[in-house]
């Protein structure tokens, strides 16, 4: 099992390589499940799994790329092409969405029996477990790699698992009752379901490349490292947090006696950076030394032009 291996394998290029090869199984069992129904609904659940290989790859190739280390060109890295990753998933979802909602209005009008239901059904239930597996992994691997990633490549697993849970109802109650017009109705619910997932996903995107701020649970760290130093010697203000990718920056003002000489503002310095590395792995803290009688002002006009 996935998850009983050691976290050092589980990587973001591990899994999500795992993604394209569960996404290659779950489109051959859910394309031969609606060849053999004839279902739109389990169509629409086939086109899903095309976009979870397509979005698999793309995530593969953006993580690479935010791995590569600072250059020249890029001098504060490359850990914003995640979001590139997340924001194409999304697009990719919404895509696959509309086609849903044609598809199925196209058999809305011209309902059609299913065959083979129980095979179908099964197909599909086997292709659900292997992702709803996968997403499981990759929700902890996501959580301890900090990759937006691979949570988007998870989130959007887990949206199929839910996808192939209302087909699998909605091919059954047509099964039970005789109502083929059950089956595009469930297509058309797949559809929206899928379209707010790839909105959420979209606007995740949007906000990590506008520089959010950190997590609530990661500023209160950083907060709490600070107040071990913040005494009536010295004391911080202007503290900004953003987020990139895996990476987490915080920008912070340190004000001290003038009179201190330079060695020791810079040991102090170099004291809270420690603190605040240890506090949050991974943090890359910016701290600018001021006498405690100088204050910095960004509210001149001229600064927001």
């Amino acid at each position: 099992m996935l998850h009983l291996l050691p976290a050092r394998f589980l990587t973001p290029p591990r899994l999500l390589w795992a993604s394209i090869v569960v996404a290659l199984i779950t489109i051959t069992l859910k394309t031969l499940a609606w060849y053999i129904t004839d279902s739109v609904g389990l169509l629409s659940d086939a086109m899903e799994s095309l976009v979870n290989l397509a979005s698999a790859i793309f995530a593969l190739m953006m993580v690479t790329i935010a791995q590569r280390p600072a250059d020249e060109e890029h001098p504060y890295g490359h850990h914003k092409a995640e979001y590139f990753s997340s924001g194409f998933e999304g697009v990719l979802i919404i895509a696959a969405a509309m086609g849903i909602v044609w598809a199925a209005g196209h058999r809305l009008l011209d309902p059609q029996p299913i065959q083979a239901v129980g095979w179908g059904l099964a197909l599909s239930v086997l292709s659900s477990a292997l992702n709803g597996l996968l997403a499981w992994v990759m929700f902890s691997a996501a959580k301890t790699h900090r990759s937006i990633a691979l949570d988007a490549d998870a989130r959007h697993l887990v949206t199929d698992v839910w996808t192939s849970a209302g087909v699998v109802v909605g091919i059954a109650a047509v099964a039970l009752t005789g109502w083929l017009w059950l089956d595009p109705v469930v297509a058309i619910g797949v559809a929206l379901n899928i379209l707010w997932e790839g909105a959420h996903l979209m606007w995740r995107a949007s906000q990590g490349l506008m520089d959010e701020a950190v997590e609530p649970d990661v500023l209160r760290a950083i907060q709490k490292a600070l107040v071990h130093f913040d005494h009536d010697t010295i004391r911080f203000d202007h503290v900004t947090t953003r987020r990139s990718g895996q990476r987490r920056f915080v920008d912070l003002h340190m004000h001290m006696p003038a009179n201190w000489s330079l060695g020791r503002a810079a040991a102090v310095r170099t004291s809270v950076e420690q603190s605040l590395m240890s506090a949050v792995p991974g943090l890359r803290a910016t701290i600018q030394l001021l006498p405690s009688d100088v204050e910095a002002h960004f509210d001149d006009p001229r600064d927001r032009a």
